[in-house]
């Protein structure tokens, strides 16, 4: 049938894998370094891919094609729920989805005593909102922090008020192309999330990523603990 599906230019393309991970549907993945579509059938051609290639590597064509097919879809997500450490869809080995355990050491703060190293609370990663998977099993019982990523150069005690003891995810409203809500819907919806943390920014282009939160917690359905922090540009906390 003649239909609108992507198509991708592989000379354009950077080999990020952000399409990959933005498709719901699994019709991209990434051979030898480039971005593929993998199957017609699971091309539903309302290309969520589009806006988060970097390189404007992905255009709609029209063109003979199979019929989207829901039902393949469906028993095709079945079988590719994520294990922890598993690779991601963008084949990025900085992307693989895996837990962090760390011994629980008393954090020192750089302020204090500048002779000692201060501990990492991440406990998982990926970190940025595109690429951690939906379904990572970090998610299972998480407190989940989402915060733009400005956020931990401006405080300096992020990681000990903030990170540790949560799941955390950063972005960037006014540099990223799309919004999170969706992707946030979906982990808040599918996931066993214990409470929401939102920190932001004073400046009022950091108000996307919160109600990108927001907003996802309202369309998830689900009525959980939550609360936004804002920190000052001289790294102070503003509100809370």
């Amino acid at each position: 049938m003649l239909r609108r599906i992507i198509e991708i230019n592989e000379e354009k393309c950077n080999g990020c894998g952000a399409c990959a991970a933005a498709c719901h549907e699994g019709a991209i993945g990434m051979i030898d370094g480039k971005a593929k579509l993998l199957r017609d059938d699971y091309c539903d051609g309302l290309g969520d891919c589009l806006p988060t290639c970097p390189a404007g590597a992905i255009t709609f064509v029209e063109r003979e094609a199979a019929a989207y097919d829901d039902a393949a879809v469906q028993e095709h997500k079945k079988g590719k729920t994520l294990q922890q450490g598993q690779p991601l869809p963008c084949g990025c080995p900085g992307s693989n989805s895996k837990r962090i355990v760390r011994e629980e050491a008393c954090a020192v703060s750089g302020a204090a005593n500048d002779s000692q190293p201060v501990s990492s609370r991440l406990s998982q990663w990926p970190v940025q909102i595109k690429l951690a998977p939906v379904n990572a099993p970090y998610f299972d019982g998480a407190n989940l922090l989402v915060a733009a990523d400005c956020t931990a150069y401006a405080y300096g005690d992020f990681h000990n008020k903030f990170i540790k003891n949560r799941i955390t995810l950063i972005g960037c409203p006014k540099l990223d192309e799309g919004d999170y809500a969706e992707k946030l819907t979906e982990i808040i919806a599918n996931n066993n999330i214990k409470s929401l943390t939102i920190v932001r920014m004073e400046v009022p282009c950091c108000g996307g990523i919160e109600n990108a939160a927001k907003n996802a917690l309202q369309n998830s359905g689900k009525f959980i603990p939550w609360q936004v922090v804002t920190i000052s540009t001289d790294g102070k906390i503003v509100t809370i």
